[in-house]
């Protein structure tokens, strides 16, 4: 593991949503064929997952599927009557 003292602004830094000092970086290493996504906590890299690049289109289809349902999920809950007009119109 690498220690810092805080996390490192080469590359893309997500922020935790629990919030604290917890951070997903994203980094591409085109040389080597990865994306490199690393978990920091308290400023310290508490571990890396190596993502060749071949397989980066599939993380986002991925992605992407999991925002499209949590989208159709957020908008038939918190608009009223659009679960039945969903409904009646398929």
């Amino acid at each position: 593991m690498q220690t810092a003292s805080h996390v490192p602004a080469t590359g893309e830094v997500f922020l935790d949503a629990r919030g604290g000092s917890r951070a997903l970086r994203v980094s591409w290493h085109s040389e080597a064929g990865v994306v490199v996504l690393s978990l920091w906590r308290d400023g310290t890299c508490a571990g890396t997952f190596r993502l060749t690049i071949d397989e980066v289109p599939d993380l986002i289809d991925v992605l992407r599927a999991g925002l499209a349902r949590a989208y159709d999920d957020a908008r038939t809950s918190f608009i009223p009557g659009l679960q039945e007009a969903d409904h009646l119109a398929g």
